[in-house]
């Protein structure tokens, strides 16, 4: 990061203050960002931050929105799995901070929350403002979908409070975590210097592995196994466990299915990947599990409804090893656990930790090309040719491809519309699937929060957005070019909330009315949006409307020489609406926005 951007004038740093502490603290934690919106509860850590620390280790990210704020620490956590801390303002930041948290928290992200509030004591708050903006239990707004939550009464205790919350996020299965801060706290005048203890020693414990009884059951039952089968769900970005994946699938001859709501888990040209991955589960992958002997499931996001796809009202046929650690998160008012899965061998481990066993306990026995017993090779669909006087979201995949061969990119982000087998992946952080809470509006958010994760690498970052997730998260673009974080934006622009015109059509069919009328309440016309004029108001390199394979092609080129001079561009590609990549069927009784 240019240490020239927001630089402030040297002053007093003396540290007798409430906040010092805080803000010394966080040095200690190795934080290098904080992402935030400003606000007055937490005027006295601002100050601290700035004149205490210098804007330094960390910086502060100024963002336009609290959900562009926690969204850019969320996109972050989701290339390096480690946390960034954002600070909101009292209880009416983290009202709009909330679905940003919802979406950390489904997709099993570290990120520590500060909060702040108007002074507790009632007797030191001003006139009406710190009335609205104090709450008794500010927690209570996000406490079902955090891991734990604190508000401290004094300065010692807000130091106990962070280290706890910093652990507690780091430790599996993550989640947000979020510590509220009294203002009168932060502006406390200290009598005394406040000793902060060794960080070192407040650390999460490593995830924990299964017992060696119980790798031995695992490697009798996948070794014994005709047809064993691996879901690869919610997985680690690590390429030494990356190579344990592919190396445990070629021992057992196992076919792989993935997950596109999640990162990257194994390589699509790898002889044992067995179809394309979706949102949903395809026929092809549901056929693949009917024929199953043993399915070992690595933290699937929804096991349940995997196997209800493909054995529908029987019994299911398959072994089945479930290893996860995420039944630690459950309770009674998300229903992000989704449904009971009947399991036959509950593993409550770590599922990289148990990868890594299983491959020691197995040998180097195995092939990278053995198949089932009568099993075909997965093909990949044949590239398809598109007409030029148009676009869709395939020709936008297509483009990209062939744009960006031969070099590292990494896509953060797919519109609904995407399909699995539209990219390849190769590497873990090739791609970061979605935002786990299934809302829209933290796109910008997220794909500017990994892309700086991913700045100053090698690694181009794309991500491809939804015109309406777009147009929710936009002001974010903002932070991104004032911060010089390099990004590729393409927005799959059908004008439309697409989605729900198949939940329209699909009503009005069963009901017997008019289909003719799905769009209404749907459109964003009239008038049209620019939304590159949006981008390009913000600072952004933007392109578009672009309408055609050639026009597309030729603004793709330019913008990705603009991200490699180290700028954010923007492309507006009005898709044709409609693209179903096979997946409206299980949409019909999906209550999302996409």
């Amino acid at each position: 990061m240019d240490n020239s951007i927001e630089r402030p004038v040297p002053g007093n740093t003396d540290g007798t203050w409430g906040s010092d502490v805080i803000a010394d603290l966080l040095r200690n934690l190795d934080v290098p960002y904080v992402t935030l919106n400003p606000g007055a509860s937490f005027r006295g850590l601002h100050d601290s931050l700035v004149n205490r620390l210098g804007n330094r280790a960390p910086q502060m990210l100024l963002c336009l929105h609290e959900e562009s704020a926690v969204a850019i620490a969320h996109g972050w956590a989701k290339v390096t799995e480690k946390p960034l801390i954002s600070i909101v303002h009292s209880n009416v930041g983290l009202m709009h901070a909330t679905m940003a948290v919802f979406n950390a928290w489904c997709d099993r992200a570290p990120l520590l929350l500060l909060g702040a509030t108007g002074p507790v004591d009632a007797a030191k708050r001003r006139p009406w403002i710190d009335w609205i903006h104090t709450a008794k239990d500010q927690a209570a707004l996000v406490r079902d979908y955090t891991k734990w939550d604190d508000q401290p009464g004094s300065v010692p205790a807000a130091i106990e409070g962070i280290l706890r919350a910093w652990q507690i996020t780091q430790a599996a299965p993550r989640g947000p975590t979020y510590v509220v801060l009294d203002v009168a706290l932060q502006e406390q005048k200290l009598d005394a210097p406040v000793a902060l203890p060794d960080v070192t020693r407040y650390r999460a414990a490593a995830p924990q592995g299964p017992t060696p009884e119980v790798v031995d059951d695992i490697a009798k039952l996948l070794s014994g196994a005709q047809r064993p089968l691996i879901l690869m769900g919610r997985v680690s970005r690590s390429e030494d466990d990356w190579a344990a994946r592919v190396a445990l699938a070629e021992r057992l001859g196992a076919v792989v299915l993935t997950d596109m709501k999640v990162a990257g888990a194994f390589p699509t040209e790898h002889p044992l990947y067995g179809a394309p991955s979706g949102t949903f589960p395809s026929p092809e992958m549901c056929g693949l599990l009917r024929q199953a002997d043993v399915v070992l499931a690595l933290d699937w996001v929804d096991l349940a409804g995997a196997l209800k796809a493909a054995w529908g009202a029987d019994a299911v046929g398959s072994e089945v090893i479930a290893v996860s650690l995420d039944q630690h998160l459950h309770n009674g008012w998300s229903m992000d656990h989704q449904g009971l899965a009947p399991v036959d061998v509950p593993v409550s481990a770590s599922p990289d930790a148990t990868v890594h066993a299983l491959v020691r306990r197995l040998g180097p026995s195995g092939s990278a090309h053995a198949t089932w017993p009568g099993r075909p090779a997965s093909a990949r669909p044949a590239a398809p040719h598109f007409p030029h006087n148009s676009l869709s979201v395939p020709a936008v995949a297509q483009i990209l491809a062939k744009a960006v061969a031969g070099r590292t990119t990494c896509l953060i982000r797919h519109p609904l519309s995407w399909a699995g087998h539209l990219w390849t992946i190769a590497h873990p952080l090739d791609f970061l699937g979605t935002d786990g809470g299934g809302g829209i509006g933290s796109g910008p958010g997220t794909a500017i929060g990994a892309a700086l994760a991913l700045r100053g690498g090698d690694r181009l970052p794309i991500a491809i957005l939804g015109d309406g997730d777009f147009l929710m998260g936009v002001t974010a673009i903002w932070t991104a070019v004032h911060y010089r974080i390099p990004l590729l934006i393409i927005i799959a622009n059908n004008r439309s909330y697409y989605n729900d015109e198949i939940h329209q059509e699909r009503v009005a069919r069963m009901r017997e009315r008019p289909v003719e009328n799905k769009w209404i309440g749907q459109h964003m016309g009239d008038p049209d949006i620019d939304l590159a004029m949006l981008a390009r108001g913000q600072g952004a390199t933007a392109f578009g409307p672009v309408r055609t394979y050639v026009e597309f092609e030729k603004s793709l080129a330019d913008a990705i020489a603009a991200v490699d001079r180290g700028e954010v561009a923007v492309i507006d590609a009005r898709v044709d609406p409609g693209y179903d990549p096979g997946m409206s069927s299980a949409l019909t009784t999906q209550p999302d926005r996409n």
